[in-house]
C-alpha cells in the first residue's frame, strides 16, 4: 500500500514536469516531427529515473534495488525501443532509398526570359537590401523619443508587394521584459516599412495596434498562441506581412513529411493569424490570397531545388558519376514580378565553379519554378567583378539582384563602404561578367550601360552640365579594369584629376606629359572629372 501510494506521488510529479515543460517547449504532437520524438522519449527516461530513486536503497558504500514492482525499468525499455524505431525510420526516409521522390518535390518547366521578366526603369529598381533596411529601420526608431525607449524593431524585414511597390516590412517588439509588462495591455503601436526603390522609412500604425508577436509572453506570445489552437500542425517560419489595407498578419506555412516518416519536408497548409484581432484559420495553398507573398520560406525552397538538381539521375550518380548533377549557387535574392515575390539564384554543375548554366526564378507563394537555360557568370563572380573596377576605395557588393535590361539578364549590385553604406552602383552583364559599369547613381549607371553596354559617358553628358578646358598634360598614366584602358590625366593650372576610357579617343595612347589638350568634361566627384570628349 506504501508503494502503491509512493507511485501515485512519483507519477504526479511526473505528469506536472511533462506539463510545464511542454508549456515552454511547444513541440508539435505529431509523429513525424523529430523533436515530438525526442521530447516523448526525454519524458520517458525523465519518468524512469523519477520511478528508480525510490527503489535505490543505500547501505554504507553498498547500493541495491529493492525487489518492488519496477515501473521505471518498463519507461526504459520503452524510450530504447522508440529510439531504435524512430532510427530506423529516419534511415529509412534518406534519399538512399528515395532518390526520384526527393527530386521530383519540385518541378521546373523552361521559360523564355525576356518575355517572362518585364523591363523596369531605373526608377524602379530596388536598391535596398536586408541589412540596409535594418540600418534605416534603426535609425527611424531612433528619431522617435517617446518609442525608443520602450519598442525596438523586429529584425524581420520581410519582402513583400505592398500596394505594387517592393517594401519590407518589421513590426516593434518590445525592448525587455520590464517595458513589456508597461505596455502589453496596449500592445505594440507600430510597425515599420521601408521602400526598397528609395529607401524612404515610414513607421505605419495599423487601425488596431499589433496584440500578437514573437515578443509577447504567455497566452499572446505568437507561438504558443498558436501551438495551443494547433497542437498537431508542424510549424515553419513566421512570416511577418501586410495586407492591401496595411493590416498586419503572420503567415504560417504547415509542414508535413512526404517521403518515409521525416523526408521531404513540404508545405501542405497555411495558417493565416491576424496579429491585431488574434483571428486565425488554416487554409490550403490554392486558398491563399494574393497579397501573401511568402508561404514557401526560401530555405526550404533552395532545399528542394538542390534536390532536384542531384538526384536526377539516381542517388548513386550523385556521389560517383555525377552526369547531369546540378546544385544552386551559394546565395539567392528576390525579384518582384506583378504582385508576387519570386526567390531567384544561379544554377551550375556540381563540377563547374566559375559559370551558371542558367538560373531559376520561384513564385514563393505557389512554389512554380521556372529555369531559364542562360549560360551566365556565377554570382560571386560577377560581384567580384564589381568590386575589382572600384578595388581602390574596397567597396564591398551586395548579392546581385536580376534584371532585365534590353532583353538580357543582367546583374544589379550596390556597392557598400565599410559602414555599410551604399556609395555606388554596378550593373554587370551576366553573360560576360567583364562588362562592367559603375555609377554614383542608379540613373547614371543604368545611361552608361544601356549605351550599347559600354562605359562611355556621352549618355551621361546629356545629364550633366558640360565643361571645357584647354591645358597642358602636367603627368598622364593609364590603368586596365576588367579588360578597358582607363586614363588619368593632370592637367596645368588644374587641381582635379581628369579620367577618360579608351573608347573617348583614338589619341589617348598618343598623348605624353608637354602635349596641350581641349576637352569637354562633367564632374564626378569632389577632384575627379570624367572626360566627355577629346577635340
Amino acid at each position: 500500500m506504501k508503494n502503491a501510494k509512493g507511485n501515485i506521488i512519483t507519477g504526479i510529479i511526473w505528469v506536472a514536469l511533462i506539463l510545464i515543460s511542454y508549456y515552454f517547449l511547444l513541440v508539435p504532437i505529431n509523429i513525424q516531427s523529430v523533436g515530438f520524438w525526442a521530447y516523448f522519449c526525454i519524458m520517458l527516461l525523465l519518468g524512469a529515473g523519477l520511478f528508480l530513486l525510490p527503489q535505490v536503497a543505500v547501505n554504507g558504500k553498498k547500493i541495491t534495488l529493492k525487489k518492488e514492482p519496477q515501473v521505471w525499468s518498463y519507461l526504459l525499455r520503452a524510450s530504447i525501443l522508440i529510439i531504435a524505431a524512430v532510427g530506423i525510420m529516419a534511415i529509412y526516409s534518406m534519399p538512399l532509398f528515395h532518390a526520384h521522390r526527393y527530386a521530383t518535390l519540385i518541378e521546373k518547366h523552361e521559360g523564355n526570359f525576356a518575355e517572362d521578366v518585364a523591363e523596369i526603369a531605373f526608377n524602379q529598381v530596388p536598391t535596398v537590401d536586408r541589412d540596409t533596411a535594418q540600418r534605416l529601420g534603426d535609425r527611424k526608431m531612433g528619431e522617435i523619443v517617446e518609442l525608443v525607449s520602450q519598442f525596438s524593431v523586429a529584425s524581420d524585414y520581410t519582402q513583400i508587394n505592398y500596394q505594387g511597390k517592393p517594401v519590407r516590412v518589421s513590426p516593434l517588439e518590445y525592448a525587455g521584459f520590464f517595458k513589456w509588462l508597461n505596455n502589453k495591455q496596449a500592445g505594440l503601436p507600430n510597425y515599420i516599412m521601408v521602400d526598397m526603390i528609395n529607401g524612404k522609412v515610414t513607421l505605419e500604425k495599423p487601425k488596431q495596434a499589433i496584440m500578437y508577436s514573437e515578443s509577447e509572453r504567455f497566452g499572446r506570445n505568437l507561438e504558443r498562441y498558436l501551438r495551443f489552437n494547433y497542437m498537431n500542425d508542424i510549424f515553419g517560419n513566421f512570416s511577418f506581412e501586410v495586407d492591401e489595407d496595411g493590416t498586419p498578419y503572420w503567415i504560417v506555412a504547415v509542414l508535413e513529411k512526404k517521403i518515409g516518416l521525416f523526408g521531404g519536408t513540404d508545405v501542405k497548409e497555411v495558417i493565416m493569424l491576424n496579429a491585431s484581432t488574434g483571428e486565425h484559420q488554416k487554409i490550403g495553398i490554392e486558398e491563399v490570397p494574393t497579397w501573401v507573398d511568402t508561404v514557401f520560406e526560401s530555405e526550404l525552397v533552395i532545399e528542394q531545388v538542390n534536390y532536384n538538381g542531384k538526384y536526377q539521375g539516381g542517388f548513386w550518380n550523385s556521389i560517383v558519376g555525377q552526369r547531369g548533377v546540378l546544385a544552386s549557387t551559394d546565395g539567392y535574392n528576390y525579384l518582384a514580378i506583378n504582385d508576387d515575390v519570386y526567390l531567384y539564384t544561379g544554377i551550375t554543375s556540381v563540377v563547374r565553379d566559375e559559370s551558371n548554366i542558367g538560373f531559376i526564378l520561384v513564385n514563393l507563394r505557389t512554389k512554380d519554378m521556372t529555369f531559364y537555360s542562360i549560360p551566365s557568370a556565377e554570382e560571386y563572380s560577377a560581384m567580384e567583378s564589381a568590386q575589382g573596377a572600384v578595388q581602390e576605395k574596397g567597396y564591398v557588393s551586395t548579392f546581385p539582384l536580376l534584371l532585365n535590361i534590353n532583353g538580357k539578364p543582367t546583374y544589379f549590385m550596390s556597392l557598400k563602404d565599410n559602414a555599410g553604406l551604399i556609395k555606388m552602383y554596378a550593373l554587370v552583364d551576366a553573360e560576360d561578367y567583364q562588362k562592367v559599369i559603375i555609377g554614383v547613381t542608379v540613373e547614371e549607371t543604368f545611361a552608361m550601360f544601356t549605351n550599347k553596354g559600354t562605359a562611355t559617358s556621352e549618355k551621361v553628358s546629356e545629364l550633366k552640365e558640360q565643361f571645357e578646358v584647354i591645358a597642358k598634360i602636367t603627368d598622364i598614366q593609364n590603368l586596365v579594369i576588367e579588360g578597358n584602358t582607363y586614363y588619368y590625366i593632370l592637367l596645368e593650372g588644374q587641381e582635379d584629376v581628369f579620367t577618360a576610357n579608351i573608347t573617348q579617343s583614338e589619341r589617348l595612347p598618343f598623348l605624353k606629359i608637354g602635349d596641350t589638350i581641349s576637352v569637354k568634361y562633367v564632374e564626378e566627384k569632389e577632384t575627379v572629372n570624367s572626360i566627355v570628349k577629346l577635340l
